[in-house]
């Protein structure tokens, strides 16, 4: 429940407040040059003395419009969070912000790239959401040589096109969403220890995979087919569908006859993950359901309601109080709920880029495209610059083996399993993390 008195409005602006600034000084050491920078940073942001003699306009990008604009709106809002708590200030640049509105789309995102970097000037960007809008705008960063920072777009292509010529493609620095295969893994393995301990008995290992028809739901289905199909399940059948479909009732009489322990998939888009959900229900089905990225909407439960019970997720939470402290400045502030996956880490990836900032300032001496290149490649690359201060991973690193990914795992970047039950997540794996069994729809 969104609370609106003015009092609490308030009280939560000005704890966030406190909590932003603090948050983006990051928590790797620094030289007495980057302190110096860090320091001239927090002065701006409290109202200091230091003045801005230089601006630079850097892109932030998403899906602002169109099929995925509640993502992408939470994604902007965030970013402004943290870049209101520096007051748009590193040393002696003052940040002017370029919204790249790619409306899940990679012709209109290269097209609405393009002309901000032309158009606009930008020096660098952070942020997408889309994977097959990050591989069409890798072609833009490399042509104009301009640095993007922590793109959202996880699929195996964008990887793949960054490794098929690194000197080229490296401008897309890194990617704020690991590959999903890494992440797909997670789904089976607690599925296959719920029934390893008796608390969920399929009558067979047999799964249907589903998704959106881009680059990221394709390569989220091969990833569940390859980690179901080498524990032993069989797919009886493997469907893709385009982002704006919101009609699933021939497919959900489909998956009725069929009769499958398991369906598994994801789509990226609000409208058509919470429809397919809801046409489950009004089938019928009672087969445990992966819907990875139901819960990236802040408003998820109110589009699906009871639908959504049982239904798995892996996604991220506010659960600390720092992170609870965010959640309620943002609900204050634009009167909606976040999620931690849009928002949350869109919020992190924005203040480990103005950390990447003020180091670039302290190690290079200013600001530019070409600095904030060599950065990356020196140290974000290297995993000599990371981000400890963030409110939903423990840490945001990068190494040689990893990049563009961050590095998952355990301390690093990883998701837990959910359950919904009227719109409240359990956690159901990892088992250090369970607060909850998995269980089968009755």
């Amino acid at each position: 429940m969104i609370r609106t008195g003015t009092k609490f409005r308030i009280a939560s602006l000005t704890a966030a407040a406190v909590l932003l600034v603090s948050a983006c000084s990051g928590s790797t050491g620094s030289s007495p040059a980057a302190s110096s920078a860090a320091s001239a940073a927090a002065s701006a942001a409290a109202g200091g003395s230091s003045a801005a003699t230089n601006t630079i306009n850097i892109g932030i990008g998403g899906p602002f419009t169109g099929t995925s604009a509640l993502t992408g709106t939470e994604m902007k809002n965030a970013a402004n969070m943290a870049f209101d708590a520096i007051n748009w200030q590193v040393g002696n640049y003052k940040i002017n912000p370029v919204y790249v509105d790619d409306q899940a789309d990679p012709a209109k995102g290269t097209a609405a790239l393009e002309q901000a970097i032309v158009g606009q000037k930008i020096i660098a960007g952070i942020l997408n959401w889309n994977s097959s809008v990050s591989v069409a705008e890798m072609e833009i960063t490399a042509k104009y040589q301009i640095p993007w920072f922590f793109g959202m777009g996880a699929a195996t292509t964008v990887n793949q096109k960054f490794a098929s010529d690194p000197a080229k493609y490296g401008y897309w620095t890194s990617k704020g969403w690991p590959d999903p295969a890494k992440l797909t893994t997670a789904y089976v393995t607690a599925i296959n220890d719920a029934i390893a301990a008796g608390t969920y008995k399929p009558a067979s290992k047999q799964v249907a995979i589903y998704g959106e028809d881009t680059d990221w739901g394709r390569t989220f289905g091969a990833g569940l087919k390859q980690d179901f199909t080498s524990t032993g399940w069989t797919i009886v059948s493997e469907d893709y569908f385009p982002l704006t479909q919101t009609d699933f009732s021939a497919l959900m009489s489909r998956y009725k006859s069929e009769n499958v322990p398991v369906i598994a998939g994801t789509s990226t888009a609000a409208a058509s993950i919470t429809a397919f959900i809801k046409a489950e229900a009004d089938a019928g089905i009672k087969s445990l359901t992966v819907a990875d990225g139901l819960g990236w909407f802040g408003d998820w439960y109110k589009m699906t309601g009871s639908a959504s019970d049982y239904v798995l997720d892996s996604v991220p939470g506010f659960a600390t109080a720092k992170a609870k402290a965010f959640e309620q400045a943002y609900q204050a502030k634009y009167g909606a709920d976040p999620s931690a996956a849009a928002a949350g880490l869109s919020y992190d990836w924005t203040n480990f880029f103005i950390k990447i900032m003020q180091q670039t300032l302290a190690d290079q001496g200013s600001i530019t495209s070409a600095t904030l290149y060599k950065e990356a490649q020196d140290k974000l690359w290297t995993g000599q610059l990371t981000y400890t201060n963030g409110i939903i991973m423990s840490s945001y690193d990068f190494n040689k083996d990893s990049i563009p990914d961050p590095v998952v795992g355990k301390g690093h970047y990883i998701f837990p399993v959910t359950q919904y039950h009227s719109g409240q997540r359990t956690v159901v794996w990892p088992a250090d993390q369970a607060s909850g069994q998995l269980q089968a729809m009755p």
